[in-house]
């Protein structure tokens, strides 16, 4: 039985080594097969040699100089060339838009004209357009290159005469507060009263708090003159020595007593407010509105003198033409002018050349009408505008402003006086 275990064993063994020695070549085979199936991977990208028999191209670059020794010194950088143009020359391919070394500098002046265009009845006009108006410069017409009836903020100037009689001068204050209630939040308004001299009242400030409160000021400090009949001393009049004027009088001789005139500085108020109104800003409507009877009497500055300030500022005058010269047909007889006794009713004059209006009213009612009516135009005018030629001669130019449809009321400035063209280029 020993022996018969041990030839089975022996025999297991031989099958097993068989076995094994068939299934040895199958496998390399089966690994083949497998590696057949999965793809190459790339070649890498190497540059080929250079071929042995071919030597490099030359560079065309010059080679670096050798570096320097330790002790010697290093050279100076290369200085680069500039070619340098002629100043009036300009490069064929130069870009269009390119500036020119030189520009052709034309100075000119841009004249701002205000129109008020009213019907026969006196109201005022809207609805106008650009090529409804036409403006004459010097008899040339002109290219009209600002047109728009937008309203404008006011800068106004307030001028009271001090010297108006004293129940005027009551009937005009008790209209103040309505003029403090005809100007808007965004207007600016000054305050100057005029008498034998100038006074400011109030410096520009918001027509609010501030103006009413100068205007309350103006009704307790402006009296007006007394209009009683002037006391003179009689001859029976200052005890046992009569006089008359301070001296003796002598019976049998006639003797006149003169009372002296007073003095009315419109011109002076006019210019003072007018000053104050050129530093204000362009964009506002320049305005100065004079509540008086016109009367000029004892100025430094003259009418001319005061008008091209105005007129170069592009300042308007209105006025409220009060006591004797809002009788009807008085107005005419008053711009006469008598030696040495001023002008009776100079407003007129100002309004016309600046291109503002006079109202003429006596009752109470009427005159605060007639304070919402003059900010209404002032405010609601059509604004033209145009370029002109500015020379160093600043002599007066004529504006003679059209409107192309019958029957209209056309109100604006007579002309102005151009400002110098050096002034014009520092603004």
């Amino acid at each position: 039985m020993g022996q018969g275990k041990l030839h089975m064993i022996m025999k297991s063994f031989a099958y097993l080594l068989v076995l094994a020695v068939l299934l040895v070549p199958a496998y390399p085979q089966a690994a083949s097969s497998q590696q057949d199936q999965i793809p190459d991977a790339p070649a890498p990208n190497n540059p080929p040699p250079f071929p042995t028999t071919t030597a490099p191209a030359a560079k065309t670059e010059h080679p670096l100089p050798p570096p320097p020794a330790a002790d010697e010194p290093l050279p100076p950088p290369p200085t680069m060339s500039a070619k340098t143009m002629p100043s009036s020359s300009r490069p064929a391919n130069a870009d269009s838009n390119t500036r020119d070394e030189f520009t052709i500098v034309k100075a000119v002046n841009f004249v701002v004209v205000p129109v008020t265009v009213k019907d026969p009845d006196g109201r005022l006009v809207e609805g106008l357009l650009k090529k409804d108006f036409s403006v004459l410069e010097n008899g040339e017409q002109q290219q009209i290159k600002l047109f728009t009836s937008d309203p404008f903020p006011l800068s106004v100037a307030v001028v009271l005469d001090a010297n108006l009689p004293e129940q005027t001068m009551r009937k005009v204050k008790e209209t103040l507060p309505a003029l403090a209630g005809s100007f808007s939040d965004f207007d600016e308004v000054g305050v100057y009263s005029y008498g034998s001299s100038v006074t400011t009242r109030l410096d520009f400030s918001g027509a609010g708090g501030d103006f009413s409160t100068a205007l309350r000021r103006s009704e307790v400090d402006l009296r007006g003159r007394n209009d009683g009949p002037p006391v003179a001393s009689g001859p029976m009049v200052g005890g046992p020595s009569p006089s008359v004027n301070g001296r003796p009088f002598e019976p049998g001789i006639p003797h006149v007593a003169t009372v002296p005139r007073e003095s009315s500085v419109l011109n002076d108020a006019i210019l003072a407010a007018a000053s104050a109104l050129s530093k204000r800003d362009r964009t506002r409507r320049k305005i100065i509105f004079v509540i008086g009877d016109g009367r000029e009497q004892g100025s430094n500055a003259s009418y001319s003198d005061v008008l091209k300030v105005l007129l170069s500022n592009e300042i308007a005058v209105y006025a409220m033409a009060v006591d004797a010269s809002a009788i009807p047909g008085y107005e005419t007889l008053q711009n006469i002018h008598i030696p040495r006794m001023g002008y009776g009713n100079i407003l007129p004059k100002y309004t016309f050349a600046s291109g503002g209006e006079v109202f003429a009213e006596f009752s109470k009612d009427a005159i605060e009408q007639a304070y919402s009516r003059l900010t209404e135009q002032a405010r609601n005018q059509y604004t033209l505008g145009y370029s002109t030629r500015a020379t160093a001669a600043s002599s007066y130019r004529t504006i003679d402003v059209r409107v192309h449809r019958p029957g209209l009321i056309v109100r604006a400035k007579d002309g102005y006086y151009p400002l110098p063209p050096q002034r014009q280029q520092q603004q």
